[in-house]
């Protein structure tokens, strides 16, 4: 095998690569990359067994073959070479590097091509087309949502459905929700509803730019994507995801409006003195104004008072600061809205004027003394 390539061409490649191999044995196959020419093209492929990635590019085909070599080495050695083209050719289980025209060269070992795994195939997967921003935006409004707790494995998903014509994703841990529906103009075929890896849904920002359409496709077991002339797909995590609509309240009785941009820089500042891990902070709203405190520590307190559309009984709210800029980092536009019936019970944290997505959090239960 030979073929000459230009390094910018290959190492944006192999870079995405990378993050579909398992890096934890270097001797492993799946820690190494699929190389295969011909016909003036490489066809580049890599998986740990759970997700896969295939991508082509054009190359100066000399000799057609096929061979793998250690992703991450491979990847290190391109980062390092000049901006021109590369010489890469396969003799006697090594893999020659070597820049045109450079006095300089590298070899790196190969493992051959017949032991590297068959990835996933999607041809008779029916795939549909979606906007990459509308997909983006509803994984940017989930993700952060999603458990981390290895025991409750079938929340550390995005669970996603259609319902007639939208798509509605959905994540949680347990003490907090984040839901969107978005309206998909373009036709989707039904597909059982799924809870998608958060590997994946990154894998997927990581290669999207944004712009343009992707395609996805869905089975039982496995959810396939298609940007360009790239190719990934992953296992879908199997398990009964929570009936998120029992949490979702059908009305609240109090609301408090008030500025993203100061209730987010406010929860900075004043998390700078909260220490434990449940990461507690207090929010006291009354007519006009809403102070977020701290809880008195060794080395101190922290308040700020920021000012809130709110008419109403004076209300004093213990929750995790965590849970609350999360969902503020993506929310859009210039005001938010917290809603809620009762401090013990679910609050829901909007835009103003409202959209197509929302977050429930639940708050901590704070004694008289706002102790808990």
């Amino acid at each position: 095998m030979k073929f000459i390539c230009q390094k910018a061409a290959i190492f944006k490649e192999i870079s995405l690569a990378l993050d579909f191999t398992s890096q934890r044995n270097s001797l492993s196959i799946v820690s190494n990359v699929h190389l295969e020419t011909k016909d003036d093209l490489l066809i580049i492929k890599a998986t740990d067994q759970k997700v896969g990635f295939q991508s082509q590019i054009s190359v100066q085909t000399i000799e057609p073959g096929a061979t793998t070599v250690f992703c991450d080495k491979f990847l290190g050695i391109i980062r390092s070479l000049p901006e021109t083209d590369i010489s890469f050719e396969e003799k006697e289980d090594k893999l020659f590097i070597e820049p045109v025209g450079q006095k300089m060269d590298f070899q790196l070992r190969t493992i051959g091509a017949d032991k590297f795994p068959e990835l996933e195939v999607s041809s008779n997967v029916p795939f549909f087309t979606l906007s990459q921003k509308d997909f983006l935006d509803m994984v940017n409004q989930t993700i952060f949502a999603v458990s981390e707790d290895e025991t409750r494995y079938y929340m550390s998903g995005v669970y996603m459905e259609y319902n007639t014509s939208s798509l509605i994703m959905v994540a949680t841990d347990g003490r907090r929700l984040s839901f969107i529906e978005r309206k998909i103009e373009e036709t989707v075929p039904k597909f059982p509803s799924v809870i998608i890896p958060v590997k994946f849904l990154t894998l997927i920002k990581k290669m999207s730019t944004g712009e343009g359409t992707f395609q996805l496709g869905i089975t039982e077991n496995t959810i396939f994507a298609r940007l360009g002339g790239q190719y990934l797909y992953s296992a879908l995590i199997k398990g009964q995801f929570p009936n998120y609509k029992r949490v979702i309240p059908e009305s609240q009785s109090y609301t408090a409006v008030m500025s993203i941009n100061d209730i987010h820089e406010a929860l900075k500042r004043v998390s700078l003195f909260v220490e434990t891990k449940a990461k507690k902070i207090f929010l006291d709203i009354e007519d006009g104004s809403m102070t977020i405190s701290s809880e008195e520590n060794d080395l101190g307190i922290a308040r700020e008072t920021i000012p809130v559309d709110y008419t109403g009984s004076s209300q004093r709210i213990s929750l995790n600061y965590g849970y609350m800029i999360s969902p503020l980092r993506v929310m859009e536009g210039e005001k938010t809205v917290l809603s809620f019936t009762d401090t013990g019970k679910a609050l829901t944290l909007s835009p103003e004027p409202a959209r197509d997505y929302f977050h429930i959090i639940m708050p901590m239960q704070p004694t008289q003394s706002g102790k808990e």
